[in-house]
């Protein structure tokens, strides 16, 4: 008889320690959970910015590339009205300017 209060008592201790133990891992697991949780909505926060800067920058291109079709169709008039030489004149000039400046500062 006093044998089976021990082992009652040695098997209520065992599954108080089980218990525990469970208790324990459970509590852990609840907290990498939290911590999942959190790291899943910054995630998500983050995505958001990014798409939101990402369409920001798609209407920037479209805008962009609007403003440089425009500017093309300029040039290639300007290149078809025939005032080839004024371009050319500003050219030979501009090389001019440079070749004067460079022997100055070779020179000096």
């Amino acid at each position: 008889m006093r044998r089976q209060h021990l082992a009652d008592n040695y098997g209520y201790q065992g599954n108080q320690l089980v218990e525990e133990e469970n208790d324990e891992m459970t509590q852990g697991l609840s907290d990498k959970v939290k911590t999942l949780k959190s790291l899943t909505i910054d995630i998500g926060t983050e995505v958001k910015e990014h798409n939101r800067f990402l369409a920001q920058m798609e209407t920037d291109f479209e805008n962009t590339g609007g403003f440089l079709g425009s500017t093309m169709k300029r040039v290639q008039a300007m290149a078809r009205a025939g005032h080839n030489c004024y371009i050319w004149y500003l050219l030979l000039f501009s090389l001019f300017v440079f070749f004067v400046i460079w022997l100055l500062v070779k020179f000096s």
